[in-house]
């Protein structure tokens, strides 16, 4: 035997796989609160859930993984022991459609349906980018018309003013994938010999927001440098568009800035107290107020898309979704065309719109930045069609749920910490489990009033029975002061002899503690404790959290919590 000693064995390392969270406490009912509330937005517009699996077949997936040059990178992928290739569903809209088409003679077209659930993607993670994330989808397969894409419209701004998001705050962009292809037909850009060059002139103009008109006609032409000057920073190689092609697209991009401005009484669907206020006058005399017209702004487009068909089409497509919102009451303060908005390049054939946040919060180099995009979506019409070898025309959109809740918790409409942390029973006797235990049976059952039907008619008040080392009382209160326990119920020998308990207000007791210097009055006083009979104790509960319900509320209109 060698006289070494042999090495013990490694302890197994615990680490979080990259781009896959934990989730806390907080964070799931920040969630579920926020998920509850646009489900009844869903719910009202007529729309049923239904779920389907992670994994579907890899050819179900298919080549329209949004956005990626090699359209198959990206996924999640395995073999079955049958060698088929099974895959990690990186979208909730492949699966919908896998599902539509397997089950097409039980659905009730057309199909109104949200779902919620998490995908995945294969790809280099980083901050604030995972592999794994939420979203929450709604779609309708089966309706043709354009109203359904104004109605997705309508609903996603009354999800945002659900959530609390004022008006004014958020905007739902719209555009149609037409348009876009009628710029590129004007532009001579047709035909799938220069798809490779219209991806790139489409990203540049994707780009309106981030780097201004000026910034998107250098994509255009041979390239931009990040820094601003030659050989400062990192260069984008650009489209290559010569000049008059460059032109027809600043055309393009510009119509929203110059005709999209109308007078009240120039725009028959004009919604009195919904539309974007112009910020000048255009130089009337006497002044006038000016109004962002989305049917003005495509009349406008007329000039550098109407001649085009692709372009044609979708200019009458878009002035039929917007003779609707405005109809329904939705004005362009809230549903607005706008020309940037590219979404989908392999994946939408219509009208693609797009939920933005208007306010501004500070990114990680501590600069103002305005929050953004929180999901968005469009008309799908080929996705279903490729299992049926028939039309199935599809619209929907899809929100980022970690990216709304982290919006919502910057407005603080959302917060995600427990209405109320736990009653705790505390253990004084070892030898008395079973009577603890019955006590916190007792309370869970008076504090938790249910219905015939067993279910819940108020609020959850939770109740745990301490489960740690009871030998040591004073850790007890501390864990119950780090959980957030309103009350503490304790019942030595001696309370159990005289058929009485001790509830403890903790709440109060450390509003009195905080007044208290000498050690000696702090142990007099007995902070917030209440001696009561046995036969009294969920009376006495029921009396201090309504007094700290009623406290609270009194503190948060004074400003003080």
């Amino acid at each position: 035997m060698s006289d070494k000693k042999q090495k013990k064995p490694q302890k197994l390392k615990a680490r979080l796989a990259r781009g896959f969270p934990d989730r806390s406490p907080g964070d799931i009912r920040a969630t579920d609160q926020m998920m509850a509330r646009i489900k009844l937005v869903y719910e009202r517009f007529g729309f049923e859930p239904v779920e389907t699996p992670f994994v579907e077949y890899t050819d179900a997936l298919g080549k329209f993984l949004p956005d990626q040059d090699r359209p198959n990178e990206g996924v999640f992928s395995f073999q079955d022991d049958d060698e088929q290739w099974l895959s990690l569903r990186y979208d909730l809209t492949a699966p919908l459609a896998r599902h539509v088409a397997e089950n097409f003679n039980d659905i009730q077209l057309p199909y109104r349906t949200y779902r919620a659930g998490w995908v995945f993607r294969n790809e280099k993670p980083g901050p604030g980018r995972f592999r794994q994330f939420m979203q929450f989808d709604a779609d309708i397969v089966g309706a043709p018309g354009v109203q359904a894409d104004a109605e997705m419209c309508m609903m996603m701004a009354d999800t945002m003013e659900a959530l609390g998001i004022k008006r004014g705050d958020y905007v739902i962009r719209v555009n149609n994938r037409k348009v876009l292809d009628g710029v590129m037909e004007a532009i001579g850009l047709g035909g799938q010999e220069n798809a490779a060059k219209r991806l790139t002139v489409l990203r540049a103009i994707d780009k309106l927001d981030k780097f201004g008109i000026e910034g998107v006609k250098l994509l255009l032409g041979e390239g931009r440098w990040d820094g601003g000057k030659v050989d400062e920073g990192d260069f984008t190689p650009g489209a290559g568009l010569v000049d008059g092609q460059v032109g027809i697209v600043e055309a393009y991009l510009i119509t929203q800035q110059g005709s999209g401005w109308a007078r009240q009484e120039d725009d028959p669907y004009h919604v009195p107290g919904d539309e974007l206020v112009s910020s000048h006058n255009f130089s009337t005399s006497p002044p006038q107020q000016f109004y962002y017209s989305n049917m003005n702004t495509i009349v406008g487009l007329e000039a550098t898309v109407g001649k085009t068909e692709s372009g044609k089409k979708a200019l009458e497509e878009l002035e039929a979704m917007f003779k609707l919102t405005a109809t329904a009451g939705y004005g362009s303060r809230r549903v607005r065309f706008d020309p940037s908005v590219v979404r989908g390049l392999e994946y939408y054939t219509g009208p693609v719109y797009e939920a933005e946040l208007l306010f501004d919060v500070t990114n990680e180099k501590g600069q103002k930045v305005q929050f953004g995009s929180v999901g968005g979506g469009g008309r799908y019409d080929g996705l279903v069609s490729r299992f049926m070898g028939q039309p199935v025309p599809a619209t929907g959109f899809s929100i980022g749920v970690s990216r709304l809740m982290t919006a919502l918790k910057n407005l603080g409409k959302i917060s995600g910490e427990a209405a109320t942390g736990p009653i705790l029973i505390t253990i004084m006797d070892r030898d008395r489990i079973g009577d603890y235990a019955k006590m916190a049976q007792e309370l869970r059952t008076a504090l938790n009033p249910v219905d015939d039907n067993n279910q819940p008619l108020g609020p959850t008040i939770p109740v745990e029975l301490f489960q740690g080392n009871p030998k040591d009382f004073p850790k007890q209160l501390r864990y119950a002061d780090r959980r957030g326990s309103p009350i503490a119920i304790i019942q030595g020998g001696n309370e159990k002899e005289a058929g009485q308990v001790i509830v403890k207000d903790l709440i109060e007791g450390k509003r009195i503690a905080e007044t208290i210097t000498d050690n000696a009055e702090w142990r007099e006083a007995k902070a917030g404790e209440h001696l009561v009979d046995e036969g009294d104790l969920v009376i006495t509960v029921k009396r201090i959290l309504a007094e700290q319900a009623s406290d609270a509320a009194l503190n948060t209109a004074n400003g003080q919590g």
